[in-house]
């Protein structure tokens, strides 16, 4: 601990993000990123972009990311809010939304940053048990809060929640704020996004990062109504006005340029997702119903690390989180059928054993 730290320092602990590997040949599921590339159109437009015109700013507004966001949700601008990532909206949201005199509710299996912004914004907060089939029981909820925060699917366990229970949600909890986190809606859930007119206490946040490859580009959005927004732009504009760098504003409008590229590789996860979890249960692997891009999987007869462990040494990397009630779960990327198959044929070799 450095004596030049402030005391808010020392107290945090720090979100721990997926490992990226730097070993060669590495069969790569453990961070939840697409197998597929960005459209061709993505790669064209920044190509297009990479010039003399990188020394001046950004648009601070990234009024062409709004605007394409907005026509493909049919919303107005206005009720758009894009961020360097779905974690910084994220951020953004804890510190405009989130610090009251209740505290904000969220599940205790969850998406790990939730509880990290509590901690470095100082924000009273409560976890809501799943229940034992780690699914979030929405009359769990009702109790005094001025926030409530859930991703949908829910991370890690793939879980999805139907609109219409999100939809009784938002109608008990009319005082405060409900943010839907969808980083993984589009390979299988349902989005909040059409609720968003009906409800002025409901914020929806995506990323571009998952079902549009963009990973690497960081660009994640928020929408809701337009005070919920407003309050967005003002912690954002005493941070950072240019959040969005020249190629990654161009890049993500035009992922939203192509519809027919996204459909396809969305569902060729989806159908590989599906094909996957039937040969895991050939295994003996025990999943739970997934609607995101990786499952959420158990073997009874063999622990959980010792599984992720075995399957680095064919080559396979997986997440395990040693946390309690997940412990002998692993969190399994959906990969590229040739990837699946080096998963399937690792687990082989490691259940032989």
């Amino acid at each position: 601990m450095s004596r030049f730290w402030s005391p808010l320092v020392s107290r945090l602990s720090p979100y721990v993000p997926g490992e990226q590997p730097k070993i060669a040949n590495l069969t790569k599921l453990n961070t939840n990123e697409n197998p597929y590339g960005p459209s061709p159109k993505v790669l064209e437009a920044i190509r297009a972009e990479v010039g003399d015109n990188l020394r001046l700013y950004p648009d601070p507004d990234a009024s062409a990311l709004k605007q394409a966001i907005a026509d493909y949700h049919g919303l107005q601008p206005k009720q758009v809010f894009v961020g360097n990532g779905s974690d910084e909206v994220l951020a953004f949201i804890f510190q405009a939304l989130f610090k009251h005199e209740q505290p904000l509710l969220f599940p205790d299996v969850t998406y790990s940053f939730y509880p990290v912004y509590c901690g470095l914004y100082e924000i009273d907060y409560r976890t809501i048990p799943l229940a034992d089939d780690f699914s979030i029981r929405i009359a769990d909820y009702e109790k005094p809060n001025d926030g409530i925060i859930f991703p949908n699917p829910n991370a890690p366990t793939g879980r999805a929640l139907a609109l219409a229970e999100i939809e009784a949600l938002l109608a008990a909890n009319t005082d405060s704020v409900v943010v839907v986190d969808e980083a993984y809606v589009d390979f299988g859930g349902e989005s909040a996004i059409p609720l968003v007119n009906r409800y002025p206490n409901l914020l929806v946040t995506q990323t571009l990062s998952k079902s549009r490859s963009l990973a690497g580009l960081r660009v994640g959005f928020a929408v809701g109504h337009p005070d919920l927004i407003e309050a967005l732009i003002r912690v954002k504009d005493s941070f950072n006005s240019y959040p969005l760098d020249r190629l990654a504003i161009v890049g993500a409008v035009a992922s939203f340029a192509d519809e027919a590229y996204f459909q396809q590789t969305r569902q060729a996860v989806i159908d590989s997702r599906e094909a996957l979890v039937a040969e895991m249960a050939k295994l003996g692997f025990e999943t739970i119903p997934s609607a995101a891009n990786f499952i959420f999987t158990r073997h009874p007869a063999h622990d959980a690390a010792t599984i992720a462990t075995g399957l680095r040494e064919h080559g396979v990397i997986v997440r395990h989180f040693n946390k309690p009630r997940i412990d002998q779960y692993l969190r399994i990327t959906i990969g590229s059928p040739e990837q699946n198959a080096r998963l399937l044929s690792a687990l082989g070799e490691f259940l032989r054993v």
